[in-house]
């Protein structure tokens, strides 16, 4: 690890590379379907194009999920102060996610549907919903009932999709709120203005 953080601080400036790196890499280049593939599977016997195509589709399931960790669970913004909570709340985050994935597989199994093709968002509300109204769910038959629910939203099959990674809001253009709002809306109502701002 120190090797890698070292190798991250001094890059730019004097180019040591650690000796665990390689000095060169071979790699496979191929056209699909009118893109360049670059991969370091080499052997084309073992993995034809049409599979290496399939598994950069599959690319974008990765996508998703960090989406789905980072907005969906809100995990954007860490909360806590300390690298050992900050620690916890990064596991916890990612057991609540994994909970919602087994949720999504059980739902899918009932259904006789791939849990990909379930919504993470919509499981994680009908959870949320369903944990509120019934703290007991012990029978096979509310188990059932609550994997139904969750298999009623399917997303579709988006082959091929390409989004901008690029922000559609703008910013809005007013200053950080850096102290209580009650003293923010004291120092207005005397000075008619917030200062620092």
């Amino acid at each position: 690890m120190q090797e890698m953080a070292s190798f991250g601080s001094n890059f730019g400036a004097n180019q040591q590379v650690p000796a665990s790196f390689p000095d060169e890499v071979i790699v496979r280049e191929l056209e699909v379907d009118g893109r360049v593939l670059v991969t370091t599977m080499l052997d084309a016997r073992k993995l034809r194009k049409a599979e290496l195509s399939s598994l950069c589709a599959q690319r974008w399931h990765v996508e998703l999920d960090l989406r789905n960790i980072k907005t969906t669970l809100g995990m954007n913004v860490l909360r806590c102060l300390t690298p050992a909570m900050i620690e916890k709340e990064l596991w916890v985050n990612l057991l609540a996610y994994n909970l919602i994935r087994l949720l999504m597989a059980q739902a899918a199994l009932v259904s006789r549907l791939q849990p990909r093709e379930l919504s993470f968002k919509h499981t994680v509300q009908m959870w949320t919903q369903w944990r509120s109204s019934r703290p007991d769910w012990q029978s096979d038959e509310q188990r059932h009932s609550l994997f139904r629910l969750i298999a009623q939203v399917r997303v579709g099959r988006r082959p091929g999709r390409l989004e901008p990674r690029a922000r559609k809001r703008r910013p809005k253009p007013y200053p950080w709120l850096k102290l209580p709002r009650t003293v923010a809306r004291q120092q207005i109502q005397t000075l008619g203005y917030l200062p620092n701002a």
